[in-house]
């Protein structure tokens, strides 16, 4: 079993992300949507067979419902469909999910006209690509320059990561960035970035039984001056269980964390009953 989770260029629609949802078949299991970054979180896992065509049909109705000539979003984007990794769970490998990144990033550029980069494995990180793609990154499959209205597209295969952002009051953009640049490194990769009224250190945990969201607040906490205050925590998408079990019972909620939006609760709510969208 396969998880994939594809960030999008469309927050804001809900009609659109509806459609998209339905397209996403029975490998759907979470979707996290935010207006300000125009950015939306779909998260697909299933067996390799229904996963790929699920897959295959979700990136089909998003090329042909969305396009980056008018989108506007404060998180960075190259792509209507911007990144699209496979993540091993289980049993799996990640030599296999290479395989199904490179599948379907061949897959991608042959029926779209669209470049796609892989990342992961022996290849770039995703922070790479992002930096270097058209410029000293050529792409890995399809055309040398982005479409004009699809952009291009980051295929990879990772292991399970935590998206989680952290919302900060009382504060300013410049600081954010600051803070973020602080508690950065190898296996915290982080942005500042101003989410309407607030500002906002969006993470991505890469080892997150190592350092944890509970590490990173008492992190963040500790750099705040002032009135600046941390306002709440944000899961973007899902978590696996043993991060929970990794965190003192008292702070999940405060981390933005609970048992209903681990993998493993919506793999049974996926098999068991219909699934339900976690907005």
């Amino acid at each position: 079993m396969f998880e994939c989770v594809i960030n999008i260029s469309e927050g804001t629609r809900l009609d659109v992300l509806d459609v998209l949802r339905r397209a996403a078949g029975e490998s759907f299991c979470d979707l996290h949507h935010d207006q300000h970054h125009n950015r939306s979180v779909f998260t697909l896992i299933n067996d390799v067979v229904p996963l790929m065509s699920d897959v295959q049909n979700f990136i089909t109705a998003c090329f042909s419902h969305l396009t980056l000539e008018h989108h506007h979003g404060v998180h960075p984007r190259f792509g209507v469909v911007d990144v699209v990794p496979f993540v091993p769970l289980g049993n799996e490998t990640t030599e296999r999910a290479i395989e199904l990144r490179n599948e379907m990033g061949q897959w991608i550029s042959v029926h779209f006209g669209v470049p796609t980069f892989f990342y992961g494995g022996a290849d770039a990180t995703l922070p790479q690509v992002r930096k270097n793609a058209f410029r000293s990154l050529a792409p890995s499959t399809g055309p040398a320059e982005p479409s004009p209205s699809r952009g291009a597209v980051a295929v990879g295969a990772r292991d399970v990561l935590l998206a989680w952002n952290i919302w900060l009051a009382n504060t300013t953009l410049e600081r954010a960035k600051e803070i973020a640049a602080q508690v950065r490194s190898a296996n915290v990769r982080t942005l500042g970035l101003q989410v309407g009224d607030f500002v906002q250190v969006s993470c991505n945990l890469i080892s997150p039984l190592t350092d944890g969201p509970g590490d990173v607040a008492k992190k963040v906490t500790a750099l705040l001056e002032g009135s600046e205050a941390l306002d709440h925590c944000e899961l973007v998408g899902l978590s696996p269980r043993a991060v929970l079990e990794n965190e003192d019972r008292a702070t999940w909620q405060y981390l933005g964390l609970s048992d209903e939006t681990t993998i493993e609760a919506r793999i049974s709510l996926r098999i068991n009953q219909p699934v339900r969208d976690a907005q």
